[in-house]
């Protein structure tokens, strides 16, 4: 990812002795939600287990990891319960964070920050990832329907570098939340989701135009005396906007699964593939 510390030449020097290696060096740094997807994009296997740099994650968690996935998990999340961190400026973010993202998103996890994660590939399959929504791949997982558990993992203390994380992640971090969650609602069901907007927008429109017509015969209030005509026009066009708007969502939607011949679904597994005359 653009290192400038020597783990570029590291890296390569190691890959030239063992060929199982592989490794993808970027032109620039673009961070770390780049920097896993790319290692997924050129992994092999069926299972997947990232892991930082920074030498805080212990690489002997890795067999206790792939003992819990044994157990029928998709996804093993990393739980950092000793963090060695400083308080203030990594511990007291993250654990805000940590708890607005889980009550968005309705997947409860102690630490979403935790790289050191174990995943089937199978959950990875259709996963896209950009801003900093690497830490949210539990929760593309668990909407997916993704078995998830959660295990304490060793973190050492930092001595080299220094870390780019802070306070100021936390507003990032819930504006990719609030995109991806919006992307759940409306992805599948586009004329289901502004459609509701719409209808609703036009039942407040009625409401408001009966009030400014009740207000005119009874009252003897003049509509210009009002702002609730106007607000009555607009409601009532805004309705129809996210109407029309979630129909060409919905044709957009079906031309996209149709042209990547892409499913709606996601299968466990199944049970005799090929059933017997």
């Amino acid at each position: 990812d653009g290192s400038t510390d020597g783990s570029t030449e590291l890296l390569d020097q190691i890959a030239a002795e063992d060929r199982r290696l592989r490794i993808v060096h970027f032109r620039r740094n673009y961070g770390q939600t780049a920097a896993l997807m790319a290692a997924i994009d050129h992994s092999t296997g069926d299972i997947l287990i990232p892991m930082d740099g920074d030498l805080q994650n212990d690489p002997q968690d890795i067999p206790r990891l792939l003992d819990r996935l044994d157990e029928g998990y998709d996804v093993v999340s990393g739980w950092r319960k000793n963090r060695q961190d400083k308080a203030v400026s990594r511990k007291l973010p993250s654990k805000v964070a940590n708890w607005i993202i889980s009550r968005i998103s309705g997947v409860s996890l102690h630490d979403y920050g935790c790289t050191l994660k174990a995943y089937r590939r199978s959950v990875l399959e259709n996963v896209r990832l950009y801003g900093e929504m690497h830490r949210f791949i539990p929760i593309y997982a668990a909407w997916e329907g993704a078995a998830i558990t959660e295990m304490v993992v060793t973190h050492h203390p930092r001595r080299l570098g220094v870390s780019k994380y802070g306070l100021g992640r936390i507003t990032k971090v819930i504006l990719d939340l609030v995109l991806i969650r919006f992307m759940h609602k409306a992805f599948d069901r586009p004329i289901q989701f502004f459609g509701k907007i719409g209808l609703y927008s036009g039942a407040l429109a009625v409401l408001s135009g009966s009030w400014a017509l009740w207000l005119k015969v009874d009252q003897g209030v003049s509509f210009i005396s009002t702002p609730l005509p106007l607000l009555s026009v607009f409601l009532a066009l805004s309705g129809v906007l996210c109407v029309l708007l979630g129909l060409l969502a919905e044709l957009q939607m079906r031309v996209y699964f149709e042209s990547q011949s892409k499913r709606h679904y996601a299968v466990r597994r199944l049970v005799n593939p090929n059933p017997s005359a």
